[in-house]
Parts: structure tokens; C-alpha cells; sequence
């Protein structure tokens, strides 16, 4: 280990048993933490090769159990958020792109911080669970074209023990460690192919453009070269995606969007994800071609049948679909008004994400239970005009003491006299 450490402190690439050696050094707990914190810094400080990258995450891939999804026929295609604020994509696109003949098998994880998890808003739905086993989610894959299923603790152990060091080593913000993390997961879950959603903006964590770029680049160079296709698209997270923050709130929107009347902004991210996914799996050539099926699947009533679909599977009631008032309600509800006339020229993200977290609706700490029913939803949107008193922001909470919330949603929300708009997808990299 040490002559490892001296290699890549002077630069030069490790191999790819040279990595595999690290991986399972320190998985078994063989190789110790201090060892392996003065490679992550050399690592943050000398980079890695595209093949240390590729090594590196089927190192960490393989660590642990790995999902065989071959008994599913057809091109299995995966989709990941690097995380933002309101990001229902993961919802809507997996009955969306099932309801296309494409096997949608989808594990996803819990949310921690301002960013909400898949698992989490589903729960939302009464009777509705994850906690299957692998045997019945490839079942009801092969049966309905569709499942979710929580995140093994298993699935690539070793990604955990890394973030959890560079955590505390101040190694986090490392494009060559962030994309094996990633890349890392969804190898492991499975997948042939893989579209991924990078976020940046103020509401992401990326913050800046050119390193989601470069971010971007090095997951699909990744995929490239251990033979799994991979789209990265980039999009912007300055503004919480759609309007709703909060899991039941979430779950809303989602129906919404499937049933043809959700928000632009998410509506059209759905669809430019669920294009690639399209034209990842086999079922168009080109993506205009993919996004007008998608969109006749929404208006034909397909998209939201399939959600049904999944929700009746997996003991979920589906009436909810058609009944969103069966979803859990807060007690209370806040409005937030317009002091001034103008537009709206910034909604940051972040701290709403905080202001929905702080009424419940997501986790400070892994062992914090979630409050489903609360959050904001956001009835103007950047680029919109507004009047005097006009509502900009519902908080909903089973507190009625919120004026901490109330004050981070009034900073959040900047009204001026000129327009401010800016596009939603920055970049698509192949």
C-alpha cells in the first residue's frame, strides 16, 4: 500500500490490480483508514487516467453483490440524478418509458440533506412498498415491465467506505472519485445502459458548469469503456425542478406530469431523459421520433396506466391516481405573498430544499423520520410575472409554528423589474 501511495502521490497511473487491491484491502478491513486517506489526496491532487476511472468503479462495483437482471429480455436502460430540489423525474419516467415495451427495473435510495429520495415519495402512497426481495422485483419486471426496489446495503460496499472517508478527509469534490461512486451503483444495479441527469446550479452539487461538464464526461467515458452506453444530460438546478417540494406534494406533480398537465419545465425534462432512454433501448432512431412517442404515451393515457401498473404491484392503492386527496395532507398551509410587482428573477434552490427539509420533508440525519405530508409548493416560477399579494409560495406544515421556514422562503424569492430566464438543459454529452 504504501508503494501505491508514493506512485500516485508522483503522479503516475495505478493498474488496474493495483486498484483491486486497494478496493478489497480496505473493504475487508485489511488496509487502514490512514493509508487509504493519503491516497484519496493523491488522488484529489494528481487526478486519474480514464482507465484508473474504469478500474477504479468496477473495483468498487464489484465489491459487493451485483444485480443479475438477465433473466429480463430486452435492453435495460437506468437512469441517475446527481440530486437536486423537486426532482420527480426518477416517478414519471419509469412508467413513462415502460409504457414504450422497454423493462424499466429501477433500485433507487432513500434521500438525506435538501434532496429527496425516490423510495421516500413513493412511500407517500398508501399501501405502496420497496422491501422486496430481488427474486419478486426481476418477477414483476418480467410481468408488468416495470419495479422499484430499495437499495441493497450491499450494492457496492465499498463506494460507502470511501464517501464516508472523503467525507471527513475533505476529498469529496474529486470529478474522477464522484463519477466511480456513481458509476459504481449503477453497474452494480444492473443496468446495460445508462442515462444520467447531471445537475448544476445553486440548488446541485455542482456548482459550476464547466466541472459538470467535466463531470459529465468522465461517467461516460467511464461507461464507455467497461462496455455499458452511457448519455450524460445536463440541467440547470438554479430553480427547484417543477413546483412541488415535499414527498406527498411530489407525487402530485408526478401524476400531473403523466396525465399531460404537470409543469413545462419538469415536462420537458422527463421527456429529454426519456428520449435517451428511448434511443438507448432500442425503440427509435432519432430522438425527435423518441420524444413524440413519449408525448403520445402521456396524451393517450398509456404513461399514466403504467403508473397504476406499478402502484397496484406492488400493494400500493391506485386510486390514488385518480384521487390525489388520498394522499397524506398537512394540517396547516401558509401563503407567501408578493410585497412588490415585477418577476420573478431567482428561487434558490438550495435553501428552499432547506425550508422543506426544516417542516420534515427530508432527512437532516440518516436515523430522522420523514413527515410526507409536508413542504412548499411554488406557484410562480423564474420568468414569471407577478402582482402585489399575488401568491407566490404555499408552505405546507403539521406545525403551525414556521416562521424560520417563513423567513428562508421570503430571502429565497427575488421579484425585480426585468425578466430573467435561463434554459433548463445546458448540455447533452455522448
Amino acid at each position: 500500500m504504501y508503494d501505491i501511495i508514493e506512485k500516485k502521490r508522483d503522479g503516475f497511473s495505478l493498474s488496474e490490480d493495483e486498484i483491486k487491491f486497494v478496493i478489497d484491502g480496505y473493504t475487508n478491513q485489511i488496509i487502514p483508514d490512514y493509508q487509504v486517506s493519503a491516497l484519496l489526496m493523491a488522488i484529489y491532487f494528481k487526478g486519474m487516467t480514464e482507465e484508473e476511472s474504469a478500474y477504479l468503479t468496477m473495483a468498487m462495483a464489484h465489491s459487493g453483490v451485483t444485480l443479475d437482471l438477465n433473466a429480463i429480455s430486452g435492453v435495460k436502460v437506468d437512469k441517475h440524478s446527481t440530486g437536486g430540489v423537486g426532482d420527480t423525474t426518477t416517478l414519471m419516467l419509469i412508467p413513462l418509458v415502460a409504457s414504450l415495451g422497454i423493462p424499466v427495473p429501477k433500485m433507487s435510495g432513500r434521500g438525506l440533506g435538501h434532496t429527496g429520495g425516490t423510495i421516500d415519495k413513493l412511500e407517500s402512497i398508501p399501501g405502496f412498498h420497496v422491501e422486496i426481495s430481488e427474486t419478486q422485483f426481476i418477477e414483476l419486471v418480467k410481468k408488468n415491465g416495470l419495479s422499484i426496489i430499495g437499495q441493497s446495503e450491499n450494492l457496492a460496499p465499498a463506494d460507502k467506505l470511501l464517501y464516508s472517508l472523503r467525507d471527513v478527509t475533505a476529498t469529496v469534490n474529486s470529478i474522477p472519485l464522484i463519477a466511480s461512486s456513481i458509476m459504481s451503483k449503477k453497474i452494480a444495479s444492473g443496468a446495460d445502459k445508462i442515462v444520467l441527469d447531471v445537475k448544476v446550479g445553486k440548488g446541485a452539487f455542482m456548482k459550476d458548469l464547466t466541472e459538470a461538464r467535466e463531470l459529465a464526461k468522465t461517467m461516460v467515458k467511464i461507461g464507455a469503456n467497461v462496455n455499458k452506453e452511457t448519455v450524460a444530460v445536463i440541467t440547470n438546478m438554479d430553480e427547484p425542478l417543477g413546483k412541488a417540494i415535499g414527498n406527498a406534494l411530489e407525487i402530485k406533480e408526478a401524476i400531473a406530469t403523466l396525465s399531460g398537465v404537470g409543469p413545462v419545465d419538469i415536462t420537458e425534462l422527463v421527456i429529454e431523459l426519456g428520449a435517451h432512454m428511448v434511443m438507448l433501448g432500442g425503440k427509435a432512431i432519432q430522438i425527435e421520433e423518441a420524444k413524440n412517442m413519449l408525448r403520445t404515451n402521456i396524451d393517450n393515457g398509456q404513461a399514466i396506466e403504467y403508473m397504476k401498473r406499478l402502484i397496484r404491484a406492488q400493494g400500493g392503492d391506485d386510486n390514488v391516481v385518480d384521487h390525489v386527496d388520498l394522499l397524506p395532507k398537512s394540517t396547516y398551509t401558509f401563503d407567501i405573498k408578493a410585497k412588490k410587482a415585477g418577476y420573478v428573477t431567482e428561487l434558490t434552490a438550495h435553501e428552499l430544499g432547506r425550508a422543506a427539509m426544516l417542516l420534515g420533508a427530508g432527512r437532516r440525519t440518516k436515523e430522522d423520520v420523514i413527515d410526507l405530508a409536508v413542504g412548499l409548493y411554488l406557484h410562480k416560477k423564474i420568468g414569471d410575472y407577478v402582482q402585489v399579494d399575488d401568491v407566490l409560495c404555499t408552505i405546507h406544515a403539521n406545525n403551525p409554528h414556521v416562521k424560520e421556514v417563513e423567513a428562508i422562503v421570503k430571502e429565497s424569492i427575488v421579484i425585480s423589474s426585468e425578466q430573467n430566464d435561463s434554459p433548463l438543459i445546458l448540455d447533452i454529452i455522448r
